[in-house]
């Protein structure tokens, strides 16, 4: 479990799957993250509980502190271990939860863990142009624009230009490899 000031990340855990059910089907949050289809159980299920199994993903439940209920989550995924290189993705549940903070603390311990645990280099993200609170959550933690991807989804009979972003971890943004620099042609 990762402790912050007010919020921690540890596993998702079965009590949590009505939530992150209820979630998935909210018409309302969908317009933020993805085009709205209804949640079949069975698959939201399986889906959370095999997390696990994928070394490509690494999923946290967001709990504020000293409360058991889910909050949120944070999703870091496409892991590649060569390139040092993955996704990050987060989402407070419920709408009484969102401005307090919690997604703040929580991405920024999920930035740390990139660094510290799992020996990431660079992190990236989407997000929908229209989704301006997570746009500025994401800039005030250092993330860069590096792109637009324009009219790339079409949500509620409009289209959403996507936003690329992307965070380098601070004592490797050189871009060379060291011991690349040190060789000599004979």
């Amino acid at each position: 479990m990762i402790i912050g000031k007010r919020v921690t990340l540890g596993p998702i855990i079965p009590a949590d799957l009505p939530a992150l059910f209820c979630w998935s089907d909210d018409l309302d949050a969908a317009r933020l993250n993805a085009p709205y289809r209804p949640s079949v159980w069975k698959n939201e299920e399986e889906f959370w509980s095999n997390v696990g199994r994928d070394s490509s993903k690494v999923f946290f439940a967001i709990r504020a502190q000293g409360n058991p209920a889910i909050i949120g989550y944070v999703q870091i995924f496409d892991i590649d271990a060569v390139h040092r290189s993955a996704l990050v993705g987060l989402r407070i549940g419920e709408v009484a939860d969102r401005g307090r903070g919690y997604g703040t603390e929580a991405m920024a311990l999920a930035v740390a863990y990139c660094w510290s645990h799992l020996n990431l280099s660079r992190i990236g993200l989407v997000a929908f142009e229209t989704n301006e609170r997570a746009i500025k959550l994401y800039t005030g933690l250092g993330f860069e624009k590096e792109g637009l991807q324009r009219r790339a989804v079409f949500i509620d009979g409009q289209w959403v230009d996507l936003v690329l972003m992307s965070l380098l971890h601070p004592s490797r943004t050189n871009g060379s490899c060291p011991e690349s620099s040190q060789a000599t042609n004979p």
